[in-house]
Formats: structure tokens, C-alpha cells, sequence
């Protein structure tokens, strides 16, 4: 494939782009020194930067793993603590995937974002039960705030894919303040997630999908990248060959969805997401768990909120989706102390 490598002169006008606010016309000196610094870093290949020694409980302690990337190996390892504690609350992820907020140009906030809080209160009012916001809408309003699109690496070798992503952030290419180190622990710590989504052309809201397809490592990656040596194919491509285990780190948890469209679509994200959720073996928390609806359907976008506030029945049927997934997850932690089934090898792995 063609190479995406930059010369000197675009490289240091797209870096300079980024201060094109006569605010910064004093400091352009210091700009130009810094635009310098990226290109050496740039050129010269420095994905990670800082690193240090992966330590004993790695396949080989002695290789060098990025601190951003052991930094965040550890927040999985305290999420894990988290959900494992049977003393701690049984925790419900409610993720509004909607990008629209009061806070940038729609100038007003989503109806999944009014879902979300029917779906909170039903949570957080049962006894032994937390709840944590995930707002995809800040992708769009805060500043730094950024999930960058998976590199298929799996679709190289399952091994090659790393648990926790590796493939950011990126220093070289400036592919920083990545999102997925603060979320991969949300979705760790849940014993249940509940997603509301609108129906954007047929599908899931781009920051939805984003998210979506950087969370595949959580499903069959790898959580030891001295095995690959950082990402090394034959390495990878070797041990999947050697019959990989393709580890599913989310099993067990349950999960409810509510998608809500105005014309088209609904049914089938709904049904989308659900197959993707079941194949990474969450488990559905049942029928009244998963629904898809219209609000003001073919009516205009202009009264939609009128339109949510006129509709009792759906808002009630986001309530019952919300209580059928927290009764789930509570049903599953009392019945943790009963011996697992006995597992059995599928025919065939991802």
C-alpha cells in the first residue's frame, strides 16, 4: 500500500494548524522549535517513548513495555478487583452513545441522554446497586477528548491484538489523549451494561461505533505484548497458530439495550448490537431488556422532545429495561457462590 509518510513542509504545517488563533502569534518562535521536536519524533518512529521494564508477572520481564500501556494494564487489574468484590456494589454501565448535547452546535441535549437519566434513577434507587455515565457525547464537546479507529490488528492474529489496546496513544503521530484507557475499565468493573443509542443512517451513532470496534481486544486479545514483543506479526501470527485461547474478558456480565430512532433502523441496531454483545458472551438480561422503538415518528425534529415527553409508555418501558437488567445482575452475584457449569470447548473459536 502506498506510504502514508509526510514531507518536512506538510508535516509542519498540518502541526502548525493547530494554532492558527492570532493568540498565538507572539509564540511563534516557540512553535517553530516545537513543530522541530514533533518532526524528529515523527520521523523518527517514536510511538512510545517512555518505557520501562514489563516486570515478573510477564512472559519476559526484561522487555520493555510502554508506562502508558502498563498504566493502563493496571486499571484493568484494579477494575477486576472491583467487580470481583463481592462486599462492593453490583454496578451498572449506562452508556449514552448519542453525540448531541446543549454544550455544541445542536444546542440542546438528546433524548438519550433524558433515557439515560430515566434508566439511572431505577439503579441507583435500588439498595446494593451504583451506577456510572458513559457520555460518548463528550467525544464531540471536550476538549482532549478522542477514541481513535481500531487498526484491525486481530484480523492480522488474535495475539497481535492487545488487552488493553497498545496501538495508542501514538506520539509520533500525535494519535493522543485516546478515550479507551479510562473506558476498558468502566466495562470491566460492570457487572451489567446498559446502552442507549439513536438511530444514526441505519445504525449505531459513530461515537457508539468507535468504541464498538476498539473494544474487540476485550474479546479474544491478548493481555501480554512481551509475547509479541511490542508487535512483532510472525511472533503473533505463531501463537495463534499454536492454538490460541482467545480469552473473553467481558464473559458473564449482562446487559440491556434501548435504541430509539424516529424513521427506519431501529429494529435492526437493536438486533446488530445485540448479536455483537452475545458474541463477546455478555449474556441478554431478557425480553423486556432489549427494545427498540420510534419517538415521533415521521413527526418533525423540531417537537421531538415534545414528542419523548408525550410518550409515557416508552419512557416506562426504559424504566422496566433498566429494572430487568439490575434484578439480572443481582440474581447472578446471589447465585455466585454455586459451582459453574461445566465448560465446554466450541467447535470453533472466533
Amino acid at each position: 500500500m502506498p506510504s502514508p509518510e509526510l514531507d518536512r513542509t506538510t508535516f509542519e504545517t498540518r502541526f502548525r494548524s493547530r494554532f492558527a488563533d492570532p493568540a498565538f502569534d507572539p509564540l511563534r518562535d516557540e512553535i517553530d522549535r516545537l513543530a522541530a521536536a514533533a518532526w524528529d519524533g515523527y520521523i523518527g518512529g517514536r510511538k512510545s517513548p517512555l518505557t520501562r521494564p514489563a516486570g515478573p508477572s510477564f512472559a519476559e520481564p526484561d522487555y520493555e513495555l510502554a508506562l502508558d500501556w502498563l498504566d493502563a494494564h493496571a486499571a484493568l487489574r484494579a477494575a477486576e478487583a472491583q467487580h470481583d468484590d463481592a462486599a462492593g456494589p453490583a454496578r451498572i454501565l449506562i452508556i449514552n452513545a448519542s453525540s448531541r448535547s446543549e454544550h455544541t452546535c445542536p444546542g440542546e441535549m438528546s433524548k438519550s441522554w433524558r433515557l439515560v437519566q430515566i434508566a439511572r434513577e431505577v439503579v441507583e434507587r435500588r439498595a446494593g446497586m451504583a451506577a456510572e455515565i458513559l457520555d460518548l457525547s463528550r467525544l464531540a464537546s471536550e476538549y482532549g477528548r478522542e477514541i481513535h479507529p481500531c487498526k484491525a490488528c486481530f484480523s492480522t492474529a488474535a495475539a497481535l491484538c492487545h488487552w488493553p489496546c497498545s496501538c495508542y496513544p501514538n506520539y509520533s503521530l500525535g494519535q493522543v489523549h485516546d478515550w479507551m484507557n479510562d473506558i476498558y475499565p468502566m466495562w470491566v468493573r460492570a457487572h451489567g451494561v446498559l446502552i442507549v443509542t439513536p438511530v444514526n443512517w441505519y445504525h449505531a451513532s459513530s461515537p457508539f461505533k468507535l468504541m464498538m470496534d476498539r473494544l474487540v481486544c476485550a474479546d479474544g486479545g491478548n493481555p501480554d505484548p512481551t509475547t509479541t514483543h511490542g508487535k512483532t506479526v510472525a511472533l503473533a501470527k505463531a501463537l495463534e497458530l499454536a492454538d490460541w485461547p482467545y480469552p473473553r474478558h467481558l464473559a458473564g456480565r449482562r446487559f440491556a439495550l434501548v435504541v430509539h430512532g424516529d424513521v427506519e433502523g431501529a429494529e435492526n441496531v437493536r438486533r446488530s448490537l445485540s448479536d455483537w454483545l452475545v458474541s463477546m458472551k455478555l449474556s441478554p438480561a431478557g425480553a423486556d431488556a432489549e427494545i427498540d422503538r420510534y419517538i415521533g415518528y415521521w413527526e418533525p425534529y423540531a417537537t421531538s422532545h415534545d414528542a419523548l415527553d408525550r410518550d409515557r409508555a416508552v419512557q416506562d418501558e426504559v424504566r422496566l429495561a433498566a429494572e430487568e437488567l439490575a434484578k439480572a445482575v443481582l440474581a447472578q452475584r446471589n447465585d455466585a457462590s454455586k459451582p459453574p457449569e461445566p465448560a465446554h470447548e466450541p467447535p470453533r473459536q472466533k
